[in-house]
C-alpha cells in the first residue's frame, strides 16, 4: 500500500482528480450498474446494414485509451472480453461532459448509447449515458511502445515474471492472453468432471487437515489444533481417504483439490497443488491406463480442437493407444542396468556417471537410489505421452504385487515431456501385505527417508473389512493445464503461486 510520501506524481494526479469529482457530488466508487452486453457480444450484435441506427446497449469496463478534441472525445473501453470505441459529445452529454478531464485511464465506467460505425469504418458507441463505477488510483503497467532503429521496444510493461505472480490482478488486467489460459484451466477441469460424471464416479470430499498424512512419499506441512491440543498435516494426497469409501461401498469416487508437500519448488512443483484422483472397485492399473488416456486426449481436444500439439519443436501425439515401456526395461536400455540385481553401490556409480554429487547419492539407498536412477537414466527421455509401467515394490508401497513378478507391483506413471502428470496402481487391499510395506516404509524412515509413508494403523483396520479389487489414479492437474495452455512454468498456469514475503 502506498503512502503520501512514496506516491508517484500520476497516482498524485489521480487522488486529485477523485477529490475534485467528489468535490462536485459525483461519487467515484458505485454499488452497481445494469450491464447490458459483454464488449465482444456487442461487436457480434452490429450489423454493418444498420449503419448509424445500430442497436442501443449499456457496458462497462477500463478506459484503456483517451483521445479528447474539444467538443469530442474518443476513449477505447476494455472489459475482459473486448475493446471498443467510445463517441462522446458534449452537446449530447451536457454537463456530464466536464467530468471527462477527471477520469484516468484504468477507471472503470459504465456507459450507455447506440452501435454505429464511424466515416472511418471503426465500430463505436455513441455514449449518451455515462458513469464513473471505480476510479483507479494507481496506473496499470500497460508500458509503452516506442519505434527505434532495432525496431519497437516496450518500456514500462509487467513483464518480470516474480512482479506478474505476486501481482496477478496487474498480470491478469493487462495480458488478455493470462486471463486466456485461465479460462483454459477452468474449461479443462469442467470437462474432466463431466467425463467422470458420465462414466458414473461420484465426486466427494475428504479431508484436507488429517491427523496422519499418507498417500504419497513427500514431508507434510504441520499445523496445531487449539482445541484438541494436537499437531495435524495438510494433505498430501486423497488417496487413503478416498480408498476408505471403496471398503464403505462408493464403488467409483474422484476428488479434485488442493494437495500440499512441504518440498522445493521449481519449474513443475509448487507446494500447494491441485490433484484429481481417482478409485474404481473391480478395476486394475490396465483399466485405469485406458481411463487415463481417455481423460488426458479427451481434455486436449476439448480445449484445443486437436489431439496433436506442437510444444518447443516437438510433436506430441495424443491419439491412443499412448506408448508403453517398462521400468525395469527401460532403465537397462538405457545404461546396462539391472535394478533387479543392481546393488546400492552399482546405482551409486551410475548416478555419478550420470552428473550426481557422490555426496548426495552417498546418503541414499534402497528404494530411494532407484528412484533417483530412472529420474536421472530414463525419464529426461519420456517426451511423447508415455506409460511407465511395473516399479519395484520399493517405491510402491500402495501398489498390489505384479501378478507374475514379485519384485515389481503393478504400476504406472505417464509422462510426458519428460514430466510425470499421473501415477495409477492396481491398489494393494491385502491388509497383512500393507502392514508389510508399511513397516518397511517405517524401516527407511528410520535410516534417513524423510519422504517415506507413515504407518496408518486405521487404514490397515479399514483394509480388514475387506476392499473389493480397485484400480486407483492421481493425475497433476496444473502440469496437465501445463501441457494444454503451452506453458513452461507450473507457477503459470496458478493464479497465485507460493512466493517468498516481499521486503
Amino acid at each position: 500500500m502506498s503512502t503520501v510520501e512514496d506516491r508517484s506524481y500520476v497516482e498524485t494526479a489521480r487522488r486529485e482528480n477523485r477529490a475534485a469529482l467528489e468535490a462536485a457530488g459525483i461519487p467515484t466508487f458505485a454499488y452497481r450498474f445494469e450491464r447490458t452486453h459483454t464488449v465482444a457480444d456487442a461487436r457480434d450484435l452490429y450489423q454493418d446494414e444498420m449503419g448509424e441506427e445500430g442497436p442501443v446497449v449499456a457496458l462497462a469496463g477500463r478506459i484503456a485509451r483517451k483521445a479528447p478534441q474539444g467538443k469530442t472525445t474518443f476513449f477505447v473501453l476494455e472489459d475482459g472480453s473486448a475493446r471498443i470505441q467510445l463517441y462522446l459529445r458534449r452537446d449530447e452529454l451536457h454537463e456530464r461532459y466536464d467530468i471527462l478531464d477527471r477520469l484516468d485511464l484504468d477507471d472503470h465506467i459504465g456507459v450507455r448509447g447506440r452501435l454505429f460505425r464511424t466515416k472511418r469504418g471503426e465500430l463505436s458507441l455513441r455514449v449518451a449515458e455515462l458513469s464513473l463505477l471505480a476510479k483507479s488510483l494507481r496506473p496499470l503497467p500497460r508500458g509503452k511502445t516506442q519505434e527505434t532503429e532495432e525496431g519497437a521496444v516496450t518500456y514500462g510493461d509487467l513483464s518480470d515474471p516474480e512482479v506478474r505472480y505476486r501481482q496477478r490482478y496487474a498480470d491478469l488486467a493487462v495480458h488478455p492472453e493470462v486471463r486466456d489460459v485461465f479460462r483454459l484451466r477452468a474449461k479443462a477441469v469442467s470437462w474432466m468432471r463431466r467425463y467422470l460424471d458420465d462414466r458414473d464416479f461420484l465426486e466427494v470430499e475428504t479431508p484436507i487437515l488429517q491427523p496422519l498424512y499418507g498417500g504419497a512419499a513427500a514431508r507434510p506441512f504441520i499445523t496445531h489444533h487449539n482445541a484438541l491440543d494436537m499437531p495435524l498435516y495438510l494433505r498430501i494426497a486423497d488417496e487413503l481417504y478416498l480408498k476408505r469409501l471403496l471398503v464403505g461401498g462408493l464403488e467409483r469416487v474422484y476428488e479434485i483439490g488442493h494437495d500440499f508437500r512441504n518440498e522445493g519448488m521449481d519449474r513443475s512443483h509448487n507446494p500447494e497443488f491441485t490433484m484429481l484422483e481417482v478409485y474404481q472397485a473391480y478395476a486394475d492399473y490396465t483399466d485405469m491406463m485406458t481411463l487415463t488416456e481417455g481423460l488426458v486426449a479427451g481434455a486436449i481436444e476439448h480445449c484445443l480442437g486437436t489431439r496433436v500439439l506442437e510444444r518447443n519443436g516437438v510433436t506430441l501425439n495424443f491419439d491412443a493407444p499412448f506408448q508403453r515401456v517398462s521400468f525395469i526395461d527401460g532403465i537397462r536400455e538405457r545404461c546396462g542396468l539391472d535394478l533387479r540385481t543392481a546393488t546400492d553401490e552399482e546405482m551409486r556409480r551410475v548416478l555419478i556417471q550420470g552428473g550426481e554429487s557422490a555426496d548426495a547419492v552417498g546418503a541414499m539407498s534402497g528404494g530411494k537410489l532407484q528412484d533417483e536412477v530412472f529420474k536421472v537414466v530414463l525419464e529426461p527421455h519420456l517426451v511423447q505421452p508415455t506409460f511407465v509401467l511395473d516399479y519395484p515394490k520399493p517405491l510402491s508401497p500402495l501398489a498390489k504385487e505384479h501378478r507374475s513378478d514379485p519384485a515389481l507391483t503393478e504400476r504406472f506413471e505417464l509422462f510426458v515431456g519428460g514430466r510425470e502428470l499421473a501415477n495409477a496402481f492396481s491398489e494393494l487391499n491385502d491388509p497383512d501385505d500393507q502392514r508389510r510395506r508399511f513397516e518397511d516404509q517405517v524401516r527407511q524412515r528410520a535410516a534417513g527417508n524423510e519422504e517415506a509413508h507413515a504407518f496408518d494403523a486405521d487404514y490397515i483396520r479399514a483394509l480388514e473389512y475387506g476392499m473389493p479389487p480397485a484400480g486407483g489414479m492421481g493425475m497433476g492437474v496444473d502440469r496437465l493445464v501445463m501441457v494444454i495452455a503451452d506453458q513452461p512454468s507450473i507457477r503459470d498456469v496458478i493464479l497465485y503461486p507460493a512466493m517468498r514475503p516481499e521486503e
